[in-house]
């Protein structure tokens, strides 16, 4: 059984524990060790800033108790009128769970009620997982791609999908 619910300050560790790990397995192949090791370790303690943000909802989905997905979101900084999932992470333990499309469901349901008719988001170009995952929840690509520096300074192609909430 899956529950979505807005994440609180007690839920910081675990959101970071998400991020780090689901990162660790989607992204980490795409640079240097040291540099990889880093963005691990920074993503398991970042959440404690951004959880209880007004303007950035998160989200979490559970497993039988167990919190294996998470989400933030906002109004898009660049795109007026669409909001934006920022994050969107399932740990592994989690994958071809069914988790990811249950938290995606409360999210685009969270979206509708703050009045958001669509949404948009960015994924890196090379990695086929999420695309296919998006596409499934009825993402289509926008056609826009662009460069993200993730701080290395060897910046890699993210594409952006869109959808109706």
């Amino acid at each position: 059984m899956f529950t979505v619910r807005r994440a609180g300050r007690n839920d910081a560790d675990v959101l970071g524990e998400i991020h780090a790990t689901a990162w660790e397995a989607a992204y980490a192949p795409f640079f240097e060790p040291g540099f990889a090791a880093d963005g691990v370790r920074s993503r398991r303690t970042r959440w404690h800033a951004r959880v209880g943000q007004a303007d950035t909802p998160i989200l979490l989905a559970e497993h039988d108790g167990r919190p294996l997905a998470m989400t933030a979101f906002r109004a898009s900084a660049t795109r007026p009128g669409l909001a934006e999932i920022l994050s969107f992470y399932a740990h592994p333990d989690g994958w071809g769970t069914g988790i990811a499309a249950a938290l995606m469901t409360g999210t685009l349901e969270h979206l509708r009620a703050d009045g958001f008719a669509r949404t948009h988001l960015w994924t890196l170009r090379d990695t086929p997982r999420s695309r296919r995952f998006y596409t499934k929840c009825g993402f289509t690509e926008s056609g826009t791609v662009r460069p993200f520096d993730f701080g290395d300074g060897k910046p890699l192609a993210q594409v952006e999908y869109e959808r109706a909430c």
